[in-house]
């Protein structure tokens, strides 16, 4: 039996012109095999690695782990990877960044948040410049909870999303992961630059205070027109 695929967010052209010919749902199916063979065995990485997960990331590319024994490579451009594991802490001025190379992975795609600091922001959590997690910015489909996870939490990591890849391409529901540190998650007590919940009061307190430093004034020289080239006016 063919997979039902109406709801993909991403084409296969060669699956598409082959489904559309009668009799071919037996060629079609094995077609599907291939790919869904191909997506759990081919998942290239691209690094989001802002801290100390960073090195454990690393240790999972060497021998004792090994990655590459699931095909799971590492590149440096997000054009050419299937999974973007953000693994450390994502700050209010990194996370517009960060977005933008989701937006330039291929589809489809997947995130996993590698520890504690990339799930909720955990030790700078209450601190205003650090965003309360990556999955504010991004989607995640794999939490990785620790500080830091091992590399054989990464794997185990790797292997889950492998199963929740089996049941997308399917076509049967995956249910989205629990966030492990949702708990421990502290709001700062003066809310974030454009948070819902944010005192204006603050904003106009800021501004005031801002307007009210004693900054010295330049007198800067007047701007003058442009003396026109030789043989313009000529």
């Amino acid at each position: 039996m063919a997979v039902n695929e109406s709801e993909r967010s991403f084409l296969h052209p060669l699956y598409d012109v082959l489904e559309r010919f009668p009799g071919l749902d037996l060629a079609t199916t094995q077609v599907d095999q291939l790919l869904t063979w191909g997506a759990n065995n081919s998942q290239w990485i691209f690094p989001m690695a802002t801290s100390c997960c960073g090195i454990e990331f690393m240790a999972a590319a060497a021998s004792r782990v090994d990655l590459d024994r699931m095909g799971s490579i590492v590149r440096g451009t997000p054009r050419q990877s299937d999974v973007m594991v953000v693994a450390g802490t994502i700050t209010v001025k990194m996370a517009p960044r960060v977005k933008r190379l989701w937006d330039q992975m291929p589809e489809p795609k997947w995130c996993i948040a590698m520890g504690s600091c990339a799930i909720s922001g955990d030790f700078y959590r209450d601190i205003y410049s650090v965003i309360p997690g990556i999955d504010v910015a991004i989607p995640v489909d794999v939490y990785i909870p620790g500080c830091p996870p091992s590399p054989e939490q990464l794997m185990a990591g790797m292997l889950r999303l492998q199963e929740k890849v089996n049941l997308k391409r399917a076509g049967l529901w995956s249910p989205p992961e629990s966030r492990p540190e949702s708990p421990k998650t502290i709001e700062p007590a003066i809310k974030r630059l454009l948070h819902q919940g944010r005192d204006r009061r603050i904003d106009a307190a800021q501004l005031d205070q801002a307007l009210s430093l004693e900054l010295p004034v330049v007198d800067l020289p007047p701007l003058s027109a442009p003396e026109p080239e030789k043989g313009e006016n000529e």
